[in-house]
């Protein structure tokens, strides 16, 4: 048992949900890997939200309001982290949530499917149709999902797929702690945050803008730019280093 006064007790907790979710055959133990190397870059960012997420989240969420057929991707991480949480948002932006995997195998996918379920969720798991320009297992998706979405929420997203989706003529929205990476580069919104953070917020944000009307929706949309998002990243990772070493030559 982890006790809450421990300095890193969310983390920790964190770092259990994903391990449990290795065990229930829903995490791949790459994923637990892939957790780390986000959770280092969550670290030099102060693990907060800043306010360049909360408006690449707003944003984000604007977006899918205003899509046809906005769909949210979801993997093993992102599934045991926050699967109350993207029930909620799937709900609020009519978007159903999609099982689509790197490590694939029909049975993962039935497992994680039938865990979302557990919580409520309708999700789309049929493994039925591909797309065309990949060769790992996150080409096989659902003919009723990210085939013919127009807006696709995914996180912790592949590079390579995020391209292959562009190419496909859909919007991009990446959850991706790690602002150089080609996925946070590539995408048409970049939301620079821990997921268990990030999800949170736009079930709240999406709470507030189903009541906007279309032309607000846009607007905000309109007034966003990526690059200057994944630049205030990566300057506020300059800026928080830069004073921890400045307190430890002050110590």
């Amino acid at each position: 048992m982890i006790p809450k006064s421990h300095p890193r007790y969310e983390s920790l907790i964190t770092r259990e949900k994903l391990v449990e979710g290795v065990k229930r055959g829903i995490t791949a133990l790459q994923g637990l890997i892939a957790h780390g190397r986000g959770e280092m870059f969550d670290y030099v960012l102060g693990e907060k939200t800043h306010e360049f997420a909360w408006i690449a989240e707003r944003t984000a969420v604007a977006m899918m309001l205003l899509a046809d057929h906005p769909v949210i991707s979801v993997n093993g991480n992102t599934a045991v982290l926050v699967p109350e949480d993207l029930v909620k948002l799937s709900e609020i932006l009519n978007a159903p949530l999609e099982v689509n995997v790197f490590h694939f195998s029909r049975e993962r996918v039935r497992r994680i499917a039938e865990y979302l379920e557990g919580f409520g969720a309708k999700v789309l798991a049929n493994c039925d149709a591909e797309l065309e320009g990949l060769e790992h297992g996150r080409r096989i998706v659902d003919s009723r999902g990210i085939l013919i979405a127009d807006v696709v929420l995914v996180p912790l997203e592949d590079g390579d797929r995020c391209e292959v989706l562009k190419r496909y003529g859909k919007k991009v929205i990446a959850i991706d702690l790690n602002p150089l990476s080609r996925t946070a580069r590539m995408a048409d919104v970049t939301i620079v945050d821990n997921i268990v953070r990030a999800v949170p917020n736009m079930v709240k944000i999406a709470e507030e803008l189903k009541d906007y009307n279309r032309n607000e929706l846009i607007e905000i949309v309109n007034n966003y730019d990526n690059r200057e998002i994944l630049r205030r990243a990566i300057e506020a990772i300059r800026d928080y280093l830069t004073k921890k070493a400045d307190k430890i030559l002050l110590s």
